[in-house]
């Protein structure tokens, strides 16, 4: 999937949980033409893996690195890609589509650190970790048309539970379709005495699991 894209500085590139999107993506019934929203783009691995199976997809990112990178990596791939700079609610206002594709940004960060800027946005979301994924949440049925599908990766930190509640409070059908345990990486480790403290990691944890919540707008 990610064989061959570049990346500019300070954009976040495929890993483990792009990986574990991108086989729930490929689960998704591609059967009709599709209108696809990926939210958070980066690279555009996932919004190009959409577009390579036949469906029209729309890409946003907050951060214009990752946005000229997609449509880089799109033009070198020969792939129609739309690709949006700016907050996705804003950018989307009006709009709905068939399937929603998020990788948001999920570690908690101290409420000490400044505002996330640079490469840091692609992962810092609050305190919990849910700052962005709470908005996907409640964005959720205005950006799918019925019956249309949300899918979703973050870390099981941030509470996999709590993202099915909301979900399922803003009358999606939502459940969690794949777990996966990866090896904390150098973000998470550089914060792991704060992550103690605030009760959302044990002592000498090592693994972090990342879930997929698939949620379908009924």
């Amino acid at each position: 999937m990610s064989a061959g894209l570049i990346a500019l500085p300070g954009v976040y590139r495929p890993q483990a949980d792009t990986r574990l999107l991108a086989e729930a993506l490929t689960r998704e019934d591609f059967g009709s033409r599709r209108d696809v929203l990926e939210i958070g783009t980066g690279t555009g691995a996932l919004a190009l893996h959409a577009a390579g199976r036949g469906a029209r997809v729309t890409a946003v990112d907050v951060a214009w690195p990752a946005v000229v990178t997609a449509r880089l990596n799109a033009l070198r791939r020969r792939v129609p890609l739309r690709v949006l700079h700016g907050d996705f609610a804003a950018r989307t206002e009006g709009r709905r589509y068939d399937l929603v594709v998020a990788n948001p940004p999920y570690v908690p960060a101290p409420a000490t650190r400044p505002p996330a800027h640079g490469p840091e946005r692609a992962w810092d979301a609050g305190p919990d970790g849910r700052d962005v994924i709470d908005r996907i949440c409640a964005r959720a049925p205005a950006l799918l048309r019925p019956g249309g599908v949300l899918l979703m990766v973050h870390s099981g930190m941030c509470g996999a539970e709590e993202t099915v509640d909301r979900l399922a409070g803003a009358r999606l059908i939502a459940e969690v379709t794949a777990r996966a345990s990866v090896p904390w990486g150098p973000v998470l480790r550089s914060r792991r005495a704060w992550l103690e403290r605030q009760g959302l990691a044990a002592a000498a944890e090592e693994e972090e699991e990342l879930v997929v919540i698939r949620a379908q707008y009924a």
